[in-house]
């Protein structure tokens, strides 16, 4: 059972930034790609790959590489696992 607690602690540590939660918000709907997703933001392109690394880390996001670019998507069954979670 510790197990399964210490992968959702890692989950709500990647969710604990107003940045990451906006990336999160924005992967929400489509997948976007590193480019799109600098963007939305006033930040460097070193401080997003520290982000989603953080993202990709701890299971809630899914990356893939196409070329150059870096694809992002949310990882849905670990959003499905958090939902289980609360009920």
């Amino acid at each position: 059972m510790q197990k399964k607690y210490h992968d959702f602690v890692q989950m709500f540590k990647g969710m604990a930034d107003e940045t990451r939660l906006k990336i999160l918000d924005m992967l929400s709907s489509e997948e976007l790609c590193a480019c799109k997703i600098l963007e939305a933001f006033e930040i460097t392109q070193p401080t997003l790959s520290y982000h989603m690394k953080i993202l990709t880390d701890c299971g809630l996001v899914n990356a893939r590489r196409e070329g150059a670019w870096m694809k992002y998507t949310l990882n849905d069954g670990n959003f499905k696992k958090l939902k289980e979670y609360f009920k």
